[in-house]
């Protein structure tokens, strides 16, 4: 099973202000802690939202909008992809996510489960995704 941790963008991220060396190595350690027990997949954090940019659909037409996004609540920092044998193992693995907010005020993160190949329904498109490596099948196994 596979969940993705998000670490909600604060104003702080937004403004570009890098962490501390304190706070890097808090989030290396459980990075690391992460990696040794085998359930380790990804994590990054991204650059704010000025950088960036969003593509809005409607219908065949698309608009690219350039960042910044004023609304922080609803952006992300951050992620961590763990895979574990459980949600259970999920939810302890993130009950110990270092606070990701730079003065450790308060805030939340959000840990959504991820789809597998195995979660649809068998169609030729499931092997297209196999074949270039999607769906969980590469990465860190526990």
């Amino acid at each position: 099973m596979r969940f993705m941790i998000i670490v909600k963008a604060s104003a702080a991220s937004e403004a570009g202000v890098m962490p501390t060396e304190a706070k890097l190595k808090e989030m290396g350690d459980f990075h690391e802690e992460l990696a040794r027990a085998g359930v380790l997949i990804d994590g990054s954090g991204l650059r704010a939202t000025a950088l960036g940019w969003r593509v809005h659909y409607d219908g065949a037409t698309r608009t690219v909008v350039d960042g910044p996004f004023v609304e922080t609540k609803e952006l992300i920092a951050g992620y961590t992809l763990i895979r574990t044998n459980s949600r259970e193992e999920a939810i302890e693995w993130s009950r110990r996510f270092p606070n990701p907010n730079l003065d450790d005020s308060p805030c939340h993160i959000e840990v959504r489960q991820m789809f597998e190949l195995e979660d649809f329904e068998p169609s030729p498109t499931l092997g297209q995704f196999r074949a270039i490596g999607m769906g969980g099948e590469t990465g860190a196994t526990p």
